[in-house]
């Protein structure tokens, strides 16, 4: 065997070796323990534990975008603090050095553990339900309980009853409360609480109209159980809006609540910048930092930058299935984005201003309002801008002086969310008055430019487009590509094709009517203001790349041939029509 040929050889096998070592990527796993037990690929995040304990508050909330491990990191507090604690799910993790911490609470508390991101419902009688079973689960799952007399027969009936009742909403909110004090009695210790995504009720109230009854059931079943509760050892809510205190927390003045512009614990929930590089390093996918840091990083908590954890992983795993796999939104494609919507629909000419000036990766000031009532979303446009900042649709580049924060969409796939809202938004707008849009789409086959570029100039200045910034002009002309593409749609009998290959290349856009006329459009982006000069370069393009050509051999009778170069809200339109077909 040739020396070369055995290098390869070791080389591969070295490859293969590593490749079954590595641990499994935990795409959308939250549990602690089966990550750890099956053996997962987990960032360490157990300094949480370490920071709750050494800055002790009797009701703790942390409030952080969806998708950023609250979840995870509720599950690991559980799995530490619990009675009987598995300490083999902790070794080698930055706790386990905390010898004094572990032997002090490790396992020493029973805990209570809630995830409400599953109440959801139509109307709140649904909602109510949803919420009754999942404290019943709870209940089932501390039914121990009953196995001994160390409960009262009472207590133990009691207990019993609420596991499969359907109960008032008074029951429901004395739940908590009375699961503490039967588990204290049992344990002959306090209780840890914790509660996940504590506000999903409210923003599913919120959207189907139920808002006031929701409030005031969760109101209930927290303050029973966080104020004044003798039972409860601490307790530690999730979610990704701070509601008001005012609103569902009366009276609770043991409240310390930390979010996405505090320092502390700032790089405990997502991924700093050194385990992402670890981990594309561990898993050999170091040539991609730049593209993940694009389009996954740029969020800022507190003083740390931070990578949205779950499109970090995703694309991981996705790499080392096809290497050639592009980035995805995938952050954004786990929600509806109804803020980004309800946010666009809202904007007047001035919003519409700032959200073009973000678009194009420029910073905007606003005054920003981190705990609010699901109610005053929609007294004041102001109010929307502080939502889609804490749910971390923006970000921001510099701390807060007075309440003004400096804001920025966070990265590429936060951007991509904006641009397609708007394309909706514009297109439902256009679309709505019939006569324009077919007044627009029939200058096209009759070779009306002028009409065309005044249309359009008149479209762009109602729309939002992108400002001449730093941004790539391929990313602007993408804008005005989606746009023109939308309006062009609406004619329900037009072939519309869009960079699809044609001639001896990829036209931008391509038109067959009925009647056989072929309309073939190249847009350009005028970064130095010369449309005409981009309109020009245009028209040469689809003359070298034969178009044109393309869509005669397609059957078409005549085509038409359009440049178009946009600048900011300008537009031009130039026309060449090619020779009839014999």
């Amino acid at each position: 065997m040739k020396a070369g040929s055995a290098q390869k050889d070791v080389s591969r096998l070295r490859k293969e070796i590593s490749q079954m070592l590595r641990r499994k990527l935990p795409v959308g796993i939250e549990d602690f323990e089966e990550i750890r037990k099956e053996e997962f690929y987990y960032i360490d995040k157990t300094g949480l534990i370490r920071e709750l304990l050494n800055n002790w508050g009797k009701v703790n909330l942390f409030t952080r975008p969806r998708r950023f491990g609250k979840t995870l990191n509720m599950s690991m507090l559980k799995c530490f603090f619990e009675t009987g604690a598995d300490e083999t799910l902790f070794e080698g993790l930055s706790i386990s050095r905390e010898k004094a911490l572990c032997e002090k609470y490790m396992g020493k508390f029973p805990v209570i553990f809630l995830s409400l991101k599953g109440v959801d419902g139509l109307d709140f009688e649904n909602a109510r339900d949803m919420l009754w079973e999942v404290i019943q689960k709870e209940f089932r799952r501390l039914q121990y309980l009953l196995q001994d007399e160390r409960l009262s027969k009472p207590d133990r009936e009691n207990f019993s009853s609420l596991m499969t009742a359907r109960v008032s909403d008074s029951v429901i909110q004395k739940s908590l409360s009375l699961l503490t004090e039967i588990l204290y009695r049992y344990h002959g210790q306090k209780v840890i609480l914790l509660i996940d995504e504590y506000d999903v009720p409210l923003d599913k109230a919120f959207q189907h109209g139920y808002y006031e009854e929701m409030a005031a059931l969760i109101r209930g079943l927290f303050g029973q159980a966080l104020k004044t509760n003798e039972f409860l050892q601490f307790a530690v809510l999730t979610g990704c809006l701070r509601v008001s205190k005012e609103s569902i927390f009366t009276g609770l003045n043991n409240f310390d609540v930390n979010s996405i512009v505090d320092v502390e614990h700032d790089e405990q929930f997502g991924f700093t910048d050194s385990e992402v590089q670890k981990l594309l390093a561990d898993y050999g996918l170091e040539e991609k930092a730049d593209v993940i840091k694009d389009w996954y990083d740029g969020y800022r908590f507190g003083d740390a930058s931070i990578y949205c954890p779950w499109d970090v992983i995703k694309y991981a795993k996705k790499l080392l299935a096809d290497p050639c796999a592009e980035p995805e939104a995938f952050w954004i494609n786990t929600s509806g984005n109804e803020l980004v919507k309800r946010f666009i629909d809202k904007a007047d000419k001035t919003t519409q201003d700032e959200i073009e000036c973000l678009i194009a990766g420029e910073v905007i000031e606003k005054a920003v309002r981190l705990d609010l009532t699901y109610n005053e979303l929609d007294t004041s446009i102001e109010n929307l801008w502080s939502v889609l900042f804490t749910t971390g649709y923006l970000t921001q580049t510099d701390r807060a002086a007075g309440g003004i924060y400096k804001l920025v969409i966070p990265n590429r796939e936060v951007r991509e969310v904006f641009v397609l809202q708007i394309k909706e938004w514009f297109r439902k707008i256009t679309l709505a008055d019939t006569a324009r849009i077919q007044r627009f789409c029939a200058a096209f086959p009759a070779g009306d430019a002028a009409t065309i570029q005044d249309m359009l100039h008149d479209y762009l200045w109602d729309s939002i487009s992108v400002r001449d910034t730093a941004v790539r002009s391929d990313r602007k002309e993408n804008f005005y590509h989606g746009m023109l593409v939308g309006l062009l749609q609406s004619r329900e009998n037009w072939l519309i094709q869009s960079n699809t290959e044609n001639g001896e290349g990829y036209s931008d856009i391509t038109v067959c009517t009925p009647e056989r006329t072929g309309i073939v459009i190249e847009l350009k982006y005028a970064d130095d203001g010369n449309l005409e000069k981009e309109c020009l370069q245009a028209l040469e393009q689809i003359e070298k790349k034969k178009y044109a050509a393309g869509l005669q051999h397609r059957g078409m009778k005549k085509v038409i041939r359009y440049g178009m170069a946009f600048w900011k809200k300008e537009c031009m339109v130039v026309m060449a029509q090619a020779p009839d077909q014999p």
